[in-house]
């Protein structure tokens, strides 16, 4: 992987982490139209979602700093019950990814058809929240379990997994601000515990081969980009553009389609 490969994928993974177009497909796509094949996927997913991990972090840190002061109380409050509908709504991605790591891992085949029917599938759910009503009432154990059902499924390549959760939550008629920042804050789990398991599991052995510069610039470009994205569509739930995003994926999703 060369480093202008490196930067764009970078981008890339931090844009569309947090915008809802799907970074697992828009990086399939970029590895196809770039080239970049073989054990380099492993290894830079690995350094790009530590940096969107990162930037969430810091977009955030206010807000995880409340519950970490929340739950230093040993006490049921409010922060204990934010937390725990958080630990709920990774339990099914969780479990997917325990059970099903080699199939999963077998859809990122380079399939533009598969990318282009997933993105279809995206453009579909961001399109309803154009119908959906938000209430004032707070997310539930329910709810978490639902979005995090709708985490689950964002493992294929081409459904957001930022659109599908703020697209569950607005259509369960929750408040546009409550369902971004849960959505941001419920991935750091999953993606925190996957790396872990790629870290320990010796699979990352042989990044010599992508090279210390090019995961350096993937690193940095992926946190930068986050930042800035991260920031971006917090303002766009709250203002209800996410029509703007269905429309998106449904012309990149027709092209990868066509493509195939």
């Amino acid at each position: 992987m060369s480093e202008i490969q490196a930067l764009i994928l970078g981008i890339i993974q931090g844009l569309t982490e947090f915008l809802p177009v799907s970074s697992s497909g828009h990086l399939e796509l970029g590895h196809a139209l770039l080239g970049v094949h073989g054990h380099d996927h492993l290894i830079f997913a690995v350094v790009v979602h530590g940096a969107t991990v990162l930037s969430t972090l810091v977009v955030f840190r206010k807000d995880i700093l409340t519950l970490f002061k929340g739950l230093l109380q040993f006490k049921w409050n409010e922060e204990t019950r934010y937390v725990l509908n958080l630990l709920l709504s990774a339990i099914p991605v969780v479990v997917l990814g325990l059970c099903f790591r080699e199939q999963i891992e077998g859809l990122f085949s380079g399939d533009l058809f598969f990318v282009g029917c997933m993105l279809l599938i995206t453009a579909s759910l961001l399109a309803f929240t154009y119908f959906a009503k938000s209430k004032v009432k707070p997310i539930r154990l329910p709810d978490a379990l639902i979005i995090g059902i709708a985490q689950a499924l964002a493992v294929m390549p081409g459904i957001s997994r930022s659109g599908s959760t703020i697209a569950t939550g607005l259509i369960l008629g929750k408040k546009k601000e409550d369902v971004a920042r849960f959505s941001f804050l419920m991935v750091l789990i999953p993606i925190l515990g996957a790396n872990f398991l790629d870290l320990i599991s010796g699979d990352l052995t042989g990044s010599e081969q992508v090279g210390f510069l090019p995961l350096a610039i993937g690193f940095v470009a992926a946190f930068v980009s986050g930042l800035l994205a991260c920031s971006w569509m917090i303002n766009i739930v709250k203002r209800g553009k996410l029509i703007y995003f269905a429309a998106y994926c449904l012309i990149v999703g027709l092209i990868a389609i066509f493509a195939a």
